[in-house]
Protein backbone atom coordinates (compact mmCIF):
# COMPACT_ATOMS: atom_id res chain seq x y z
CA UNK A 1 0.00 0.00 0.00
CA UNK A 2 1.50 3.41 -1.36
CA UNK A 3 0.46 6.34 1.24
CA UNK A 4 -0.23 9.68 -0.38
CA UNK A 5 -0.72 12.78 1.43
CA UNK A 6 -1.61 16.38 1.08
CA UNK A 7 1.08 17.77 3.17
CA UNK A 8 -0.63 21.77 4.28
CA UNK A 9 -3.84 20.18 4.52
CA UNK A 10 -3.34 17.58 7.04
CA UNK A 11 -0.98 20.53 8.45
CA UNK A 12 -3.67 22.41 9.02
CA UNK A 13 -6.01 19.64 10.47
CA UNK A 14 -3.23 18.29 12.99
CA UNK A 15 -2.55 21.94 14.21
CA UNK A 16 0.87 21.40 14.69
CA UNK A 17 2.35 24.79 14.06
CA UNK A 18 5.79 26.44 14.67
CA UNK A 19 6.08 28.92 16.78
CA UNK A 20 7.61 31.59 14.56
CA UNK A 21 5.75 32.85 11.80
CA UNK A 22 6.35 33.55 8.04
CA UNK A 23 8.90 31.10 5.84
CA UNK A 24 10.86 29.87 8.79
CA UNK A 25 7.46 29.14 10.80
CA UNK A 26 6.53 26.73 7.90
CA UNK A 27 9.78 24.88 7.90
CA UNK A 28 9.20 24.45 11.93
CA UNK A 29 5.27 23.34 10.82
CA UNK A 30 6.61 20.79 8.10
CA UNK A 31 9.21 19.33 10.91
CA UNK A 32 6.97 19.35 13.40
CA UNK A 33 4.13 17.09 10.95
CA UNK A 34 6.77 15.32 8.86
CA UNK A 35 7.96 13.72 12.63
CA UNK A 36 4.60 13.48 14.08
CA UNK A 37 3.81 11.24 10.90
CA UNK A 38 7.24 9.32 11.20
CA UNK A 39 6.06 8.45 14.92
CA UNK A 40 2.15 7.65 13.78
CA UNK A 41 3.55 5.13 10.84
CA UNK A 42 6.74 3.56 11.59
CA UNK A 43 7.61 1.29 9.45
CA UNK A 44 4.95 2.29 7.01
CA UNK A 45 6.45 5.61 6.27
CA UNK A 46 9.00 4.54 4.27
CA UNK A 47 5.83 3.91 1.55
CA UNK A 48 4.52 7.28 2.29
CA UNK A 49 4.72 10.48 0.39
CA UNK A 50 3.73 13.52 1.88
CA UNK A 51 3.29 16.57 -0.96
CA UNK A 52 3.63 20.12 0.00
CA UNK A 53 2.59 23.00 -2.24
CA UNK A 54 6.08 25.04 -3.26
CA UNK A 55 5.01 27.89 -5.66
CA UNK A 56 6.15 30.71 -3.16
CA UNK A 57 9.06 28.06 -1.66
CA UNK A 58 12.04 29.60 -0.26
CA UNK A 59 15.31 29.30 -1.91
CA UNK A 60 17.60 26.17 -1.04
CA UNK A 61 14.83 24.14 -0.73
CA UNK A 62 14.99 20.65 -2.46
CA UNK A 63 12.09 19.36 -4.82
CA UNK A 64 12.40 15.83 -3.02
CA UNK A 65 14.09 14.73 0.31
CA UNK A 66 13.56 11.99 2.75
CA UNK A 67 12.43 12.87 6.60
CA UNK A 68 12.76 9.71 8.60
CA UNK A 69 11.92 7.33 5.64
CA UNK A 70 9.41 9.52 4.58
CA UNK A 71 9.47 10.77 1.09
CA UNK A 72 9.03 14.68 0.85
CA UNK A 73 8.40 16.12 -2.46
CA UNK A 74 7.60 19.78 -2.79
CA UNK A 75 4.92 20.85 -6.33
CA UNK A 76 7.97 23.08 -7.74
CA UNK A 77 7.28 22.70 -11.50
CA UNK A 78 3.20 22.51 -10.53
CA UNK A 79 0.93 25.14 -9.56
CA UNK A 80 0.10 23.66 -6.29
CA UNK A 81 0.42 20.50 -4.27
CA UNK A 82 -3.33 19.00 -5.59
CA UNK A 83 -1.46 19.05 -9.09
CA UNK A 84 0.98 16.91 -8.17
CA UNK A 85 -0.93 14.42 -6.38
CA UNK A 86 -3.48 14.14 -9.59
CA UNK A 87 -0.76 13.00 -11.51
CA UNK A 88 0.68 10.61 -8.83
CA UNK A 89 -2.50 9.02 -8.80
CA UNK A 90 -3.07 8.88 -12.26
CA UNK A 91 0.04 7.22 -12.89
CA UNK A 92 -0.30 4.57 -10.10
CA UNK A 93 0.57 1.46 -11.68
CA UNK A 94 -1.93 -0.31 -8.78
CA UNK A 95 -4.37 2.54 -7.55
CA UNK A 96 -6.52 0.07 -5.74
CA UNK A 97 -4.06 -0.39 -2.99
CA UNK A 98 -3.33 3.62 -2.76
CA UNK A 99 -4.28 5.50 -0.34
CA UNK A 100 -5.23 9.58 -0.73
CA UNK A 101 -5.20 11.60 2.47
CA UNK A 102 -6.31 14.94 2.11
CA UNK A 103 -9.87 17.10 2.34
CA UNK A 104 -9.62 18.65 -0.81
CA UNK A 105 -12.66 17.26 -2.66
CA UNK A 106 -10.79 17.43 -5.67
CA UNK A 107 -8.46 14.96 -5.00
CA UNK A 108 -10.28 12.64 -3.36
CA UNK A 109 -13.03 12.72 -7.01
CA UNK A 110 -9.79 12.06 -8.14
CA UNK A 111 -8.73 9.27 -6.28
CA UNK A 112 -12.10 8.10 -6.31
CA UNK A 113 -12.10 7.68 -10.10
CA UNK A 114 -8.88 5.42 -9.94
CA UNK A 115 -10.44 3.51 -7.39
CA UNK A 116 -7.71 4.30 -4.81
CA UNK A 117 -9.31 4.91 -1.42
CA UNK A 118 -9.59 8.32 -0.35
CA UNK A 119 -9.65 9.59 3.20
CA UNK A 120 -10.07 13.03 4.90
CA UNK A 121 -7.73 13.97 7.20
CA UNK A 122 -9.07 14.83 10.08
CA UNK A 123 -10.84 11.33 9.89
CA UNK A 124 -6.95 9.56 9.44
CA UNK A 125 -5.39 11.65 11.87
CA UNK A 126 -7.69 10.35 14.88
CA UNK A 127 -7.60 6.59 13.39
CA UNK A 128 -3.85 6.93 13.13
CA UNK A 129 -3.59 8.37 17.05
CA UNK A 130 -5.96 5.74 18.50
CA UNK A 131 -3.69 3.02 16.70
CA UNK A 132 -0.63 4.34 18.26
CA UNK A 133 -2.27 4.65 21.76
CA UNK A 134 -1.54 1.66 24.14
CA UNK A 135 -5.09 0.09 25.05
CA UNK A 136 -4.02 -0.88 28.28
CA UNK A 137 -3.58 3.06 29.45
CA UNK A 138 -5.89 4.49 26.88
CA UNK A 139 -7.68 6.39 30.03
CA UNK A 140 -5.27 5.67 32.52
CA UNK A 141 -2.93 8.82 33.97
CA UNK A 142 0.85 8.50 34.30
CA UNK A 143 1.67 6.88 37.66
CA UNK A 144 4.39 9.01 38.99
CA UNK A 145 4.63 12.16 36.62
CA UNK A 146 7.68 13.92 35.27
CA UNK A 147 9.98 15.07 33.10
CA UNK A 148 10.84 11.99 32.21
CA UNK A 149 7.22 10.51 31.43
CA UNK A 150 6.84 13.10 28.36
CA UNK A 151 5.22 10.57 26.05
CA UNK A 152 2.92 9.09 28.49
CA UNK A 153 1.83 12.81 28.97
CA UNK A 154 1.68 13.03 25.20
CA UNK A 155 -0.97 9.60 25.07
CA UNK A 156 -2.45 10.49 28.18
CA UNK A 157 -4.01 13.70 26.07
CA UNK A 158 -4.16 12.49 22.44
CA UNK A 159 -1.06 14.04 21.38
Amino acid sequence: MTLIIDGYNLLHASGVFGAERGPRGFEQSRLRLLDLLADLLGPEAAKTIVVFDAANAPDGLPGRHVHRALRVWFAREYPDADSLIEELVADDHAPQSLVVVSGDRRLQAAARRRRATAVDCEAWLAEMKARSRPRDDLDAKPADPGPHDVEAWKRYFGL
